[in-house]
């Protein structure tokens, strides 16, 4: 996994739902300021469906410090419009089926389903400076906490 400090590759395309149009474009573009990008497997999936709601929750006093979010998973951007429209999320969602950000993050991790093992992408977070820069990483979601976590790893950057 990446080190704060660093300012990894975010180059390549991604398709995304901002402000509720679909977009195509390079990552990168996306971080136009103080950013939050947490990494969730599936929408409509009980564990991901609190991660990406305790988020919404706290987006209000994520603004007030400063940060917007980029919600990043392997559904389609069809799904995303279809999701945000169902649970009122403002914020943007990430069409990354290809695990693109996670490679970039260096954040593809082993896990278990039924017995079975695959690589898949990490569920994390990630905060960004406005130059692109890896400020803080939070390696394990508690999903019903979620937006606690990532303002409290705002306060620990200041």
């Amino acid at each position: 996994m990446l080190t704060p400090r660093k300012k990894p590759k975010l180059s390549f395309k991604i398709d995304a739902l901002v402000d509720g149009k679909p977009v195509n474009g390079p990552f990168a573009k996306l971080i136009e300021g103080p950013t939050v990008v947490s990494v969730y497997m599936r929408n409509n999936t009980s564990a991901c469906d609190k991660q990406t709601a305790d988020l919404a929750k706290h987006e209000k006093a994520l603004g007030k410090q400063g940060f917007t979010i980029i919600g990043v998973s392997r559904d389609t951007c069809a799904a995303h419009t279809k999701y945000a429209a169902k649970h009122g999320f403002k914020y943007t969602l990430v069409a990354d089926p290809e695990d693109q950000f996670s490679r970039a993050m260096d954040a593809i991790v082993e896990k278990s389903m039924y017995g079975k093992k695959y690589l898949g992408p990490l569920r994390a977070a990630y905060l960004f400076g406005g130059d692109g820069k890896l400020l803080a990483v939070i390696p394990k979601v508690e999903a019903a906490e979620h937006g606690s976590q990532v303002l409290a790893a705002i306060a620990a950057l200041k």
